[in-house]
């Protein structure tokens, strides 16, 4: 006796359904306007054309930690950055940065946090920035707080990094080092703001809420 075959459109429709409502979720992630926690992105000083980077390259005075520059190419992968919450202060993974927000800054490559403190950089003579810690842990000197003109830090903006310790902003003046990083452009902080401290988050992995419990991410651009 032949039986009769079973609809298929109802399992189609279903999976259809998904794919679609996945489709909906990563357009909707691309259109995230504001920086993220959790997010992973590059930094653009805006007045001198470079990105924040860094390295297992240590300084040759000063501290003596591990050295952060400026370089010019847009696909090093050494200058990836995750935006982080402080040992005292949690940022939930997906939510927007706040302006006046205090951030930690952890190199992907190498886990140690942005930091400065009160030696002298080795070119301009101005306040070294260096990256510190170990797997992401560092101390308060790693902490930075987020300076922009509206309530949430956005994509578009050029924004500034205060140190949380000192008061500096993360700043680049154009002095470049010789060998062996012939080029790279000295980092540091200074007291006073000006075109020099603007950075604008570029390529990255932006992080937002998944309403299925997951975290969603956009890929902008990435050497990932």
């Amino acid at each position: 006796m032949d039986t009769a075959p079973v609809p298929c459109f109802p399992w189609l429709l279903i999976i259809f359904s998904l794919l679609l409502s996945c489709l909906c979720r990563i357009s909707s992630g691309s259109e995230i306007s504001s920086v993220t926690c959790g997010s992973v992105v590059k930094l653009l000083n805006t007045k001198h054309n470079v990105r924040l980077h860094s390295h297992d390259v240590r300084y040759g005075s000063g501290s003596g930690q591990q050295s952060v520059t400026g370089v010019t190419s847009a696909e090093d992968s050494n200058s990836y950055w995750s935006v982080r919450g402080t040992s005292d202060g949690v940022c939930n993974r997906g939510t927007p940065v706040k302006c006046g927000q205090t951030i930690r800054l952890t190199h992907v490559n190498t886990r140690r946090n942005l930091h400065s403190h009160y030696f002298a950089s080795p070119l301009s003579s101005n306040q070294e920035v260096s990256a510190f810690g170990e797997e992401g842990e560092g101390d308060n000197m790693d902490e930075w707080i987020v300076q922009c003109g509206g309530s949430l830090w956005s994509r578009e903006e050029a924004v500034r990094f205060r140190h949380r310790a000192t008061e500096a902003l993360l700043s680049v003046t154009g002095e470049q080092y010789g060998r062996p990083i012939h080029g790279q452009r000295e980092v540091h902080a200074m007291t006073g703001p000006g075109s020099h401290s603007l950075w604008k988050a570029m390529e990255g992995v932006f992080v937002k809420p998944s309403p299925l419990g997951h975290d969603d991410y956009t890929y902008p651009h990435t050497e990932f």
